[in-house]
């Protein structure tokens, strides 16, 4: 990739959206480089999907705009906006009848007219992007038969298969075992170090505070905080927004320590 850390890969600016007659998302300011992972974590119901949903133009913001790579996202064509940002939806679609490799090979799509053939680069695409999610012995497996997990791993394969600049990931551990867990965590730190932005919503703080280059606190549809997760989850914060009594350990490796609860202003230790 020929971007750079420290230029903008994906940017809301001022983002409002409605779901029905109520608004959801009430001015939202986010950006996210080549080279990082972002994480915008918060409690259930906080906009963290809708957000997701409006970078990727599957929800039309009522205010506000989306660039990708400094351009509006509306004046991007569909097939150029899917080669330059891939997306992985909590709840990805099963594409019947189709095996593990056919339903990543429709990653490869943008980059092909609509009658070409899959060509040898294509191939080697896909390939890749099994073994980088760990089902490559699952390439002639019918996608229906296999496991919520599984398919989620499908899904984040046929997302990279694009070949995004920005990828753009809906809850893509909630499915997965912990070891699976693992692997994507450790896949979207080295995609990030490939030179990709990378943004991800997760409901797991432990492992957005160690694998996460930034954070992004969404409550009730507004940004409360963002940046470098030392910095970000302080006590006030994880209280206010989490309902917990936590801290943010630097050494020997960043990681979350939960303490207790927070309720009612008393404190309820594990």
């Amino acid at each position: 990739m020929t971007t750079t850390v420290g230029t903008v890969a994906l940017r809301l600016a001022g983002v409002r959206a409605r779901l029905g007659s109520r608004e959801v998302l009430h001015g939202i300011d986010l950006a996210a480089s080549p080279g990082q992972v972002l994480a915008l974590v918060g409690p259930n119901g906080s906009g963290k999907t809708t957000i997701l949903r409006c970078a990727y133009r599957a929800l039309a913001p009522t205010a506000g705009g989306v660039l990708v790579l400094g351009r509006d996202a509306e004046s991007i064509g569909r097939r150029e906006l899917a080669r330059l940002v891939g997306t992985s939806t909590q709840e990805p679609p099963t594409s019947g009848g189709l095996t593990v490799r056919e339903s990543v090979g429709l990653g490869r799509s943008p980059h092909r007219g609509w009658l070409d053939r899959p060509g040898e680069h294509d191939d080697d695409v896909v390939g890749r992007c099994l073994r980088q999610v760990g089902l490559s012995d699952f390439a002639h497996r019918d996608v229906q038969a296999l496991s919520g997990g599984e398919r989620q791993r499908v899904s984040i394969a046929r997302a990279l298969a694009q070949e995004p600049k920005v990828l753009l990931l809906d809850e893509p551990i909630n499915h997965l075992d912990l070891r699976h867990q693992l692997t994507i965590m450790a896949l979207l730190r080295d995609l990030a170090a490939g030179g990709m932005a990378v943004v991800v919503t997760m409901h797991d703080l432990r492992l957005a505070v160690e694998y996460c280059d930034a954070l992004a606190v969404i409550s009730d549809g507004t940004v409360v905080g963002t940046g470098d997760p030392v910095r970000v989850l302080d006590d006030r914060l994880l209280a206010e927004v989490f309902g917990i009594r936590a801290h943010v350990r630097t050494t020997p490796r960043r990681t979350l320590d939960v303490l207790g609860l927070v309720d009612d202003g008393s404190l309820i230790d594990e």
